[in-house]
């Protein structure tokens, strides 16, 4: 790729997507399991979420899709924490 062509990913944001995806299908893992490494990789990407918000909106909103997916993700994984899933279930 030569340096004239504008990149229109952002790598951020689909990283974001994919810890809070992770998270989201580790969350009802049963005795705490699914709470420390759902909340833990949901808590990533709600940190990679506003890092790639940031960045998207400073390229006139390229990329933006996968942070709300992302946002997404990560507001079912603290919902279904907050409903007793990784404890419980």
């Amino acid at each position: 790729m030569s340096s004239s062509v504008e990149r229109r990913s952002n790598p951020t944001a689909w990283a974001a997507f994919w810890f809070g995806l992770a998270g989201l299908v580790l969350m009802p893992i049963p005795l705490f399991i699914g709470l420390i490494l759902g909340g833990g990789l949901s808590i990533v990407a709600a940190v990679l979420a506003v890092i790639a918000l940031f960045k998207g909106l400073a390229r006139d909103g390229k990329g933006i899709a996968p942070v709300v997916f992302a946002g997404i993700f990560i507001a079912l994984t603290w919902a279904g924490i907050s409903a007793g899933g990784g404890t419980i279930w």
